[in-house]
């Protein structure tokens, strides 16, 4: 029994996966649960104060579960500034998890700052800060920096609205996730926990250099998206499902017998 949990990136929330969670249960053992869950600061804990590092908001994200009855072994599906906080829970915790997946992430320390938040988007970001600008105006922004494809999704703004009003993210909050992202750097050695890493190469916010060069690094699984923005999730959900599944039945396998004990 496996607890898969998702986490997404800076200021977003559980409900930004839309029906991502139900269609990965399906395809899941009966025994699998698997569970949203919001970063301080984020959400439904939009009330919380965001740490301002990327492992103290790894440790309140643990002590979250663990209060909501959520067990290990976890298994991440994280993305952006998710995917940080899972590579910090790889290094306080291993022991908590039966693997992550990291998808569309940059690190300090392996990618510059350029590669990491593209200089064309300093100004649409800044201006979502702009005071007087609706909740639904500022998500269409989101959307136009974040898909590849916004027309494709009718609605999404809609609904990122809705939980902007409903799960309002404070300023302070904003600027301390951004600066825990800004500041984080990897562990200096490969987690001893199985890593997939997913990308998109039309991802117009964070190159997908990033993320060939985390694989890189460490050896890990990239498989690249051709036409998805930064929000892979949403552009591509089955893909990312089936990549997923893929990599899971590869590292999970058939158990092993024990070794056959010789005849003194």
């Amino acid at each position: 029994m496996t607890t898969w949990v998702l986490l997404r990136g800076l200021t977003r929330e559980a409900g930004h996966w839309g029906d991502v969670g139900s269609r990965l249960a399906a395809r899941l053992d009966p025994g699998d649960t698997v569970v949203a869950a919001d970063l301080a600061g984020n959400g439904s804990l939009n009330a919380h104060r965001s740490p301002a590092s990327v492992p103290a908001l790894s440790d309140a994200c643990r002590e979250d579960l663990r209060r909501r009855g959520l067990h290990p072994p976890y298994l991440l599906v994280a993305m952006s500034l998710g995917a940080m906080v899972a590579l910090a829970w790889c290094e306080a915790a291993p022991e908590e998890l039966a693997g992550c997946v990291l998808i569309n992430t940059s690190l300090r320390g392996l990618s510059p700052f350029w590669q990491r938040l593209a200089p064309r988007n300093y100004l649409p970001l800044a201006g979502l800060m702009r005071p007087g600008l609706s909740a639904l105006e500022r998500e269409q922004r989101v959307l136009q920096l974040t898909s590849s494809e916004p027309a494709r999704h009718e609605g999404a703004a809609d609904r990122w609205a809705a939980m902007a009003r409903r799960h309002p993210v404070s300023p302070g909050n904003a600027w301390r996730q951004l600066l825990a992202a800004a500041r984080y750097r990897p562990p200096p050695a490969r987690p001893g926990v199985a890593l997939l890493v997913l990308a998109s190469a039309n991802d117009r916010l964070v190159s997908p250099r990033c993320s060939k060069r985390l694989a890189e690094r460490w050896a890990l699984p990239l498989k690249m998206h051709p036409d998805a923005g930064h929000d892979l999730p949403l552009d591509a959900p089955e893909w990312v499902l089936d990549q997923i599944m893929d990599w899971r039945a590869a590292t999970a396998g058939p158990a092993r017998p024990p070794p056959a004990r010789r005849p003194p």
